[in-house]
């Protein structure tokens, strides 16, 4: 018995070698029947410095009482855009440089998450939070973070299918902002739901007035809680689904003829369905916004397929005007060499404002995704046909982007 204990524990250290940090020799023991899963639980327990693939290096003080994870990822990316009325743009960025720390204090029930961005130094930060769980049905998150609106925003940048979200998702979404929230998993994730207040101007500002918003989401799960991830990297064996709506209502003061007050709420900036329809109501009146969002996704057998549907009103509180915008996106995807090689397709409508026509913009997408290491490493390209009204251009983007989290 010993003798296959030594062999089987230097097979373990050579194994651990080959794959870097991706196995310790107790997952090799334990995948090996050597030890048992109490025997696993209890050396892994006291581990002071562990590293896991994708969430970074995790410290443990000798009491377990606190916990901190620190990691990082990088995105590089070069754009080739083909313009059909304009100069063509040939384009290499750091897409985004962030930085993640991340842990629990005092008690296992208290974590907290810290994150910047170092791509981005005017939102150099963007999640700041502390959260408390009373149970898994009832928890209260309290500081910076996405706001829960529209299911592949509060995806991951990381985790995304194609090289970045649709242009409908970000035309609607909310984005980060500073408030509380309740939230919490029923019946083990087959729902989920998050009711939340923020300051109502987004990332990093406060509000100087004394309207804030509301935001509400729910998720039904009827086989299981399906994870915000985009590609079915686990070849699931059994069919997943999510169904999901949000709403999300503010009051914004428009600042200028083309600006609300901070617009760092994503749907309000210049690209977002209120800013391009930010002319639409008077100098200095106060706007009312209402939106929602409907969403489905779909995981089996390597093959996954996700849409959304986005509906935004703003009415004017002095002009009486109203401004309406809606859009919608799909997208499917499929390994065609299992947890590695993956083709995608995506669509995407966006018409910022309903009451005027020749506006809307449209997106056709094509990708292939090559994992080397799930999310955690990862090349994809993409090629995308923008159609733009009213001048009925056709651009044609070109994009790929390496990926590492560690």
């Amino acid at each position: 018995m010993k003798k296959k204990l030594v062999t089987v524990g230097v097979l373990a250290i050579v194994l651990a070698g080959q794959n870097g940090f991706a196995k310790t020799l107790e997952d090799v023991l334990k995948e090996k029947g050597v030890i048992t899963e109490e025997d696993y639980k209890a050396v892994t327990k006291s581990r002071p410095l562990d590293y896991k693939i994708g969430k970074g290096f995790t410290l443990v003080s000798p009491d377990e009482k606190f916990q901190l994870s620190m990691g990082a990822r990088l995105q590089s990316r070069y754009t080739f855009t083909d313009k059909e009325t304009a100069q063509n743009i040939s384009e290499f960025r750091v897409r985004r440089m962030k930085l993640f720390l991340s842990g629990y204090a005092y008690t296992k029930d208290l974590t907290y998450k810290l994150q910047v961005n170092f791509a981005d130094s005017g939102k150099l930060l963007e999640d700041a939070w502390l959260n408390y769980s009373l149970m898994d049905e009832a928890q209260v998150l309290f500081g910076q973070e996405k706001v829960q609106f529209a299911r592949q925003e509060i995806t991951s940048s990381g985790a995304q299918q194609f090289v970045d979200r649709s242009n409908a998702t970000d035309t609607f979404k909310v984005g980060r902002d500073t408030g509380v929230m309740l939230h919490g998993k029923i019946a083990k994730g087959v729902v989920n739901y998050n009711v939340g207040v923020y300051g109502g101007v987004g990332q990093n500002k406060l509000r100087s007035s004394n309207d804030n918003a509301f935001a509400a989401r729910v998720a039904f799960n009827p086989f299981g809680d399906l994870p915000y991830s985009e590609a079915d990297l686990e070849q699931s064996g059994k069919p997943l689904l999510s169904i999901g709506a949000n709403y999300f209502k503010d009051t914004l003061k428009k600042t200028s003829a083309t600006a609300f007050e901070d617009n760092n709420l994503s749907f309000a900036g210049s690209s977002g369905w209120l800013g391009k329809g930010a002319s639409t109501f008077s100098a200095s009146e106060k706007v009312d916004v209402n939106t929602f969002g409907i969403d489905a996704a779909f995981k089996w057998m390597g093959f996954s397929a996700q849409g959304e549907y986005f509906a935004g009103q703003a009415d004017g509180q002095d002009s009486d005007k109203t401004l309406r915008a809606h859009g919608f996106y799909a997208q499917a995807g499929y390994f065609i060499i299992p947890k590695h090689l993956e083709v995608a397709a995506r669509y995407s409508f966006v018409d910022p404002d309903r009451d005027k026509s020749q506006d809307l913009q449209t997106e056709t997408q094509g990708a292939i995704s090559y994992y080397f290491s799930k999310h955690n490493l990862k090349l994809q390209a993409d090629v995308t046909n923008i159609h733009k009204q009213p001048a009925r251009s056709d651009d044609m983007q070109y994009r790929m982007q390496a990926q590492i989290i560690f």
